[in-house]
């Protein structure tokens, strides 16, 4: 089992991969989503703010009124980020979960992709 620090880590480079990749995105301006990451084994969750093409203020603690929740292990969630876990598969096998909209899913697509 991975540590909530290790989580913590991956999450924050994660946001870094949007950033850099923000003109891929194509989102309007205006769109601005809370994503709430729950970690199941650890008990765990993390919120965060994509908005302006960058995901931002990553924080301890759950949002509950979330537009985008993601709920996977730590295990699966470091194995996303080592690319030992495909996403499709991960999506597939249940090891992920995304809850949003399909409007929000097909928006988000791009920045919700661990590479």
């Amino acid at each position: 089992m991975a540590t909530v620090d290790e989580c913590r880590n991956v999450l924050e480079k994660m946001a870094g991969k949007v950033a850099r990749k923000s003109d891929e995105l194509d989102l309007e301006e205006d769109f601005e989503r809370t994503l709430a990451v729950e970690i199941t084994d650890l008990n765990q969750a993390f919120s965060a703010k994509l908005s302006g093409n960058k995901l931002t203020d990553l924080l301890d603690g759950d949002a509950p009124d979330a537009e985008v929740r993601i709920i996977i292990s730590s295990d699966d969630l470091i194995a996303l980020s080592k690319k030992e876990l495909k996403p499709a598969k991960a999506l597939l096998t249940g090891k992920i979960k995304i809850k949003a909209s399909v409007k929000d899913l097909a928006k988000l697509r791009k920045a919700l992709k661990v590479d």
